[in-house]
C-alpha cells in the first residue's frame, strides 16, 4: 500500500472512530434495554482478565448500563483493587464484585463456575478478554508461545465449555464476547497461515472441527519446540499471537454452529470482536485509541436489543468484518 492508499485508510479508520464515538453517546431507549426486563434481579456479566485495560473498561461501562459485573481476575489483589475502584468511578447504584480465575488452571475455572452457579444460579453475559501477548514494536519472538496459546485460545475455549451450562433461561438470550484481533484473520491480506489448503478448511464451516483447530495450534507448537516453524507458513507479525486469536475466531464460529439450534428462551449469541490498537499494557501503551474506545463494540455487543442480535460474526467498531 503507497502513501496516497495509507493515508486513505487513516482517514476512513478515523472517520469512523468519530461516528462510533457519537453512537456511544445515544442512550439506549427502554424498549431496548433487555436486562432492566429482568428486574429485580440483575443481570449477570462475567468478564474475564479484567483487572485492567480492556477488561476493566468493558466491566465499567457494563456496570454503568445497570448489569451485575463479576470482576475476574488471576490476581487477588489487583483484581480486588480494580473493583473497589470500578465501584467507586461507577453510578452510585453499579454492582460489581471480584473473583478470582485463572483460565490457563482447569481447576480454577470449575471452581469459578460452581461459585457462580451457587452465588447467582447461573449468567447472562460472559466476555472472553484474558490475554496475553509478550511482543512489542517490530518484535516478533515464539518463547512464550505455549503461555500465549495456552491463555488466549485454550482458556478461552475452557471458559466456555464451563459457562455455556450456566446461562440463564431468557426470552432475550444469553451473550457470549470473544476479545479477538484482526492478526487472526486466516486470509488476512498482509498477515496470514501460509498453506492454502488449511485456510479454506478453517473458513468452510462444514469442514471446521476441534480436531482441525487443534491440530493446527499444537503444529505450531511443535515447530516451535523443534525451532523449525517458518514466518512463510505462520503469520507474520506477533505469531505467536495471531496464531492464538485465529484459533479463537475459528472456535467461534464453531461453537456458533452448535448454538443455533437452541430453542426460543435458551438462545446463546456468540461472536468476536477486534478492539484495535489499544494505549493499554498489553501494546506497552503504544496504541492509538483508548481503552474506552477499544471496549465499545464488546460493550455493544453484549447489549445488542434481541431483535437485533447475531450470531458467529467478527466485527470491529461496530461493523461485522470477514474472518
Amino acid at each position: 500500500m503507497g502513501k496516497k492508499g495509507k493515508a486513505a485508510a487513516r482517514e476512513r479508520r478515523e472517520q469512523r472512530r468519530q461516528e462510533v464515538t457519537l453512537l456511544r453517546a445515544v442512550p439506549y431507549e427502554p424498549g431496548q434495554r433487555w436486562w432492566d426486563c429482568l428486574l429485580p434481579r440483575r443481570a449477570v456479566a462475567v468478564v474475564t482478565g479484567a483487572n485492567r485495560g480492556i477488561g476493566y473498561e468493558i466491566s465499567r461501562q457494563l456496570a454503568l448500563h445497570g448489569l451485575h459485573v463479576v470482576l475476574a481476575s488471576r490476581d487477588a489483589s489487583r483484581g480486588q483493587e480494580a473493583a473497589e475502584r470500578l465501584l467507586q468511578e461507577a453510578a452510585e447504584h453499579s454492582s460489581v464484585e471480584w473473583q478470582q480465575l485463572d483460565v490457563t488452571d482447569a481447576a480454577s475455572v470449575e471452581a469459578f463456575a460452581a461459585w457462580t452457579a451457587q452465588t447467582h444460579g447461573g449468567i447472562h453475559v460472559l466476555v472472553n478478554n484474558a490475554g496475553v501477548n509478550f511482543n512489542r514494536g517490530a518484535d516478533n519472538s515464539v518463547e512464550s508461545a505455549e503461555q500465549v496459546i495456552e491463555t488466549n485460545y485454550f482458556g478461552t475455549r475452557r471458559m466456555i465449555e464451563a459457562m455455556i451450562p450456566l446461562f440463564k433461561p431468557s426470552p432475550y438470550g444469553g451473550r457470549i464476547v470473544n476479545v479477538s484481533s484482526r492478526l487472526g484473520r486466516a486470509d488476512g491480506r498482509r498477515n496470514r497461515i501460509g498453506d492454502a489448503s488449511l485456510r479454506e478448511q478453517l473458513l468452510t464451516d462444514d469442514r471446521l472441527s476441534e480436531e482441525l483447530i487443534d491440530g493446527m495450534v499444537m503444529k505450531f507448537l511443535e515447530q516451535v519446540k523443534q525451532d523449525t516453524w517458518s514466518s512463510i507458513e505462520w503469520p507474520q507479525m506477533y505469531t505467536d499471537y495471531s496464531v492464538s486469536k485465529l484459533a479463537v475466531n475459528a472456535y467461534t464460529r464453531l461453537v456458533a454452529r452448535r448454538l443455533l439450534d437452541r430453542p426460543e428462551g435458551q438462545k446463546i449469541y456468540i461472536n468476536c470482536f477486534c478492539p484495535g490498537w489499544v494505549k493499554t499494557a498489553m501494546t506497552g501503551w503504544e496504541g492509538n485509541i483508548s481503552a474506552e474506545e477499544g471496549a465499545d463494540t464488546a460493550v455493544w455487543l453484549a447489549l445488542l436489543p434481541q431483535e437485533q442480535s447475531t450470531i458467529g460474526k467478527f466485527f470491529a467498531e461496530r461493523r461485522e468484518i470477514n474472518f
